[in-house]
């Protein structure tokens, strides 16, 4: 079965160096308190970053997202956002990593003091983990993965806000597990309303002649790539939406596709085993490339 995670196999992974709480740890041997925040209680923050040629892909983006759900639910995180560049920037030179790289960047509330809920009993400081691997797109990504619609919505903002990149993920994980047990790659969620909002690890594109459709943002992941790609749209002439659409519209789509960090841009081949269109992706290969553009003159701007 393909994700829109799945990697080439690449064998110096086994090897890597993890960086806790500061210091860099061989993965076997890397480890957190079972009395920890994150494992207890999914209490915490996380990025997905990507390494393009010594440069990490819309850093300050990424950080504003991060600080700015920590905030949200009063998490400290230890480090300014210099202080995590320079995480970033250790983890990856003891692994000789420079490109092709994925990171997830973690924060919890730290160890508790007892094995219970409240946020006070987490007084030891955060517990802050790095995780690089080499990471290159599966080819097999490229022929596009299915989608099952899933019973399991993205919820409501008072109930758990999807533009927390929080360590509590159980909504998506149901979600992947009704997606595989239907015999698809990832599952395709509705928001509270029934309109198509995103699957259960990206957001959900949808091209209808010649114009994408995505949906308003209201109970979607707040995407960096997303972002990026209606700015791109937007820029290029490309006519986008950010509006409600149902299953009807998603079923007759011309062409599908799903963004996010690791893949970028992944063609949707089906929906519950409903073909998209005839195959042909002229509107994302034109997004892709403007997108390998906009990475490409970052990393200029970023280096030069």
């Amino acid at each position: 079965m393909t994700t829109t995670h799945t990697a080439e196999d690449d064998a110096r992974n086994a090897n890597i160096l993890i960086y806790v709480n500061g210091e860099l740890v061989p993965r076997d041997q890397a480890k957190v308190s079972v009395y920890d925040s994150g494992f207890m209680l999914g209490d915490g923050m996380w990025e997905g970053m990507r390494l393009y040629d010594g440069v990490w892909a819309f850093f300050d983006d990424h950080m504003d997202r991060f600080f700015e759900a920590c905030k949200a639910v009063s998490l400290d995180p230890g480090m300014d956002r210099a202080g995590f560049a320079a995480a970033l920037a250790k983890t990856a030179a003891a692994n000789g990593m420079t490109t092709d790289v994925h990171c997830r960047m973690m924060v919890t509330r730290g160890v508790k003091s007892k094995p219970f809920q409240h946020p006070s009993l987490s007084q030891s400081g955060p517990t802050t983990v790095i995780i690089m691997e080499h990471s290159r797109p599966a080819a097999a990504l490229g022929d596009g993965i299915t989608l099952a619609t899933v019973p399991q919505v993205r919820g409501l903002p008072m109930a758990q806000d999807a533009k927390y990149n929080s360590h509590s993920k159980l909504n998506c994980v149901i979600a992947c597990l009704q997606a595989e047990q239907a015999g698809a790659d990832e599952g395709l969620m509705l928001d509270p309303h029934g309109f198509v909002n995103t699957t259960n690890a990206c957001n959900f594109f949808i091209v209808r002649k010649g114009a994408v459709w995505t949906s308003t943002g209201d109970y979607c992941m707040n995407g960096v790539t997303r972002q990026k790609v209606i700015d791109l749209c937007r820029a290029n002439d490309i006519p986008v939406f950010e509006r409600n659409f149902s299953l009807v519209d998603a079923y007759g789509a011309d062409e599908a596709f799903l963004t996010g960090t690791f893949g970028a841009q992944t063609p949707v081949a089906s929906i519950d085993g409903k073909p998209i269109g005839t195959g042909d992706r002229p509107v994302m290969t034109q997004i892709r490339k403007l997108y390998k553009d906009l990475i490409t003159s970052h990393v200029q701007q970023m280096t030069a």
